[in-house]
């Protein structure tokens, strides 16, 4: 078989069955597992895959740049910060991450909902500087310039010296298998910190984020109260996430 013909072959699983398992494309072809994982090492190079043990799963499109991402599941996004503001108490306070469904939250929060919200975005705060009665505490650091967030050790110290009633993380990627993932290590440590200031973490789940995978992993489902999505609960990724975490829908 031509390697254009068995790159073909997989990238037809990764859509239809949503991952690709090493041992079984080999003996579907007839070829040795060193052979396909060479060829998803490729096709990972290319960005059109993740390569997980054992084979690969889809690559989250929430991995290209901030802008670019703005364009990205725009509705979606949108459903799901609607969703996520009835998380949050009157009085309450919120770490709210980066990120672009993050930056929808700000703007879903009500006009008279009083609230502290601490955020190591500039455009989340940017987008709360407007808002009536909301307190904004902004933490500083390295700005990584793909979430637009800030990261290092400076902000990772400064999440130290906060506790909140509630996080609500963005993630690039929420699969079964893979876990609760993003394209960083960096940003996923700095997740990582602020889930440890906050009596519970929900994720930010717009729906093509569901079933596709990041390389680094943030934290565990065991770590998070629920998962905010408008992806289709009757699909099999969802079906399985809903055995290991809360899953809050969206109004259509």
């Amino acid at each position: 078989m031509l390697a254009a013909e068995r790159r073909d072959h997989l990238l037809e699983t990764l859509r239809r069955d949503g991952k690709v398992v090493a041992k079984t494309a080999a003996a579907e072809l007839g070829l040795s597992e060193d052979s396909i994982r060479r060829d998803l090492r490729e096709l990972a190079a290319e960005g059109l895959c993740q390569r997980v043990y054992g084979g690969a799963l889809p690559v989250s499109p929430a991995v290209v740049d901030y802008a670019g991402r703005q364009r990205v599941e725009v509705a979606g996004k949108e459903r799901v910060a609607a969703a996520a503001v009835r998380l949050i108490d009157p009085g309450s306070t919120v770490i709210l991450d980066g990120g672009t469904t993050a930056l929808a939250v700000a703007r879903a929060l009500p006009p008279d909902l009083g609230c502290t919200v601490v955020t190591h975005s500039p455009t989340v705060a940017t987008a709360l500087v407007e808002h009536p009665v909301a307190e904004v505490f902004v933490l500083g650091g390295r700005l990584f310039k793909h979430s637009a967030v800030a990261s290092g050790a400076a902000a990772v110290e400064a999440a130290q010296r906060i506790s909140a009633d509630v996080f609500l993380l963005g993630v690039t990627g929420i699969h079964p298998d893979a876990g609760l993932t993003t394209g960083d290590p960096d940003e996923a440590a700095m997740k990582r910190a602020l889930a440890g200031r906050a009596a519970e973490t929900f994720v930010l789940g717009s729906s093509e984020k569901v079933g596709a995978a990041s390389p680094f992993e943030v934290i565990g489902f065991d770590a998070v109260a629920g998962v905010v999505t408008d992806a289709d609960p009757g699909s099999d990724v969802m079906a399985r996430l809903a055995e290991l975490v809360r899953v809050v829908g969206v109004d259509a």
